[in-house]
Formats: C-alpha cells, structure tokens, sequence
C-alpha cells in the first residue's frame, strides 16, 4: 500500500494566507516580548539602584543600536496586543470565515506599520 504524502515541503515555495502569517507573526512576536522583558528588567533594576546605574542605562540607551532594539520591542507588543484583540473577537464567533478572517489578518498587519512608525518617530 501506498501512501500519499505532500510532495513540496519547501516553506519558501508555499503560499501561506494572510491569516496564517498572522498567526505565524503573534507567535514570534510573543517569543520577542519574552526575550525583550529580561533586558527590560535589567534595565529596570540597574536604574533603580543607583544614580550611577541610572546615569549607566541612559546612557546606553541613547545609541542607535538599543533605540533599535526599542522600537523592535514596542512593536512586537503593537502586534501582540492587536492580534491577540482579533483572537479574542474570533473567539467570539466573529471573523471566522475566510474572507473576514485574511481580512482582519490584513487589517492587523497595516494597522501594526502605520502605529510602528509612529513609536518609531517617539523613539527617535
């Protein structure tokens, strides 16, 4: 017997819907917001403690290098926050079919650019 199996597993070559790299897009911004919230909270921390360490962290923050950093953080959190708003009205019973759904998936990824160079011009 034989068995049938998907001939292309090439990622690059497979169309995904917008729906899809959305949810594709809240999973690493999660992992992002993960990564970021240990830096965050060494900045934090090291701020708190001292003039010094206050004087420290300012200091590294005005370089080009951590504004990026920044900036790439609160847009993860953008998107997150928007994605997770469009998961919790799918939830509701809205947005599920096809249509809506690469619709909403569109409408968050547009909605996530437009607020990311806004945070950017903040940033900078």
């Amino acid at each position: 017997m034989k068995k049938q199996r998907p001939v292309n597993l090439e990622l690059n070559t497979i169309s995904f819907p917008a729906s899809a790299i959305a949810s594709i897009l809240h999973r690493v911004s999660g992992v992002i917001m993960f990564v970021a919230m240990g830096l965050l909270m060494w900045a934090f921390a090291t701020s708190l403690s001292s003039q010094e360490g206050f004087d420290t962290v300012k200091s590294i923050f005005d370089t080009f290098i951590v504004k990026f950093i920044i900036w790439g953080t609160i847009t993860a959190l953008l998107y997150h926050m928007l994605g997770g708003f469009r998961h919790l009205i799918m939830d509701m019973g809205y947005w599920e079919e096809l249509e809506s759904g690469n619709a909403s998936a569109k409408a968050t990824i547009v909605l996530t650019v437009v607020l990311s160079i806004g945070a950017g011009v903040l940033v900078w």
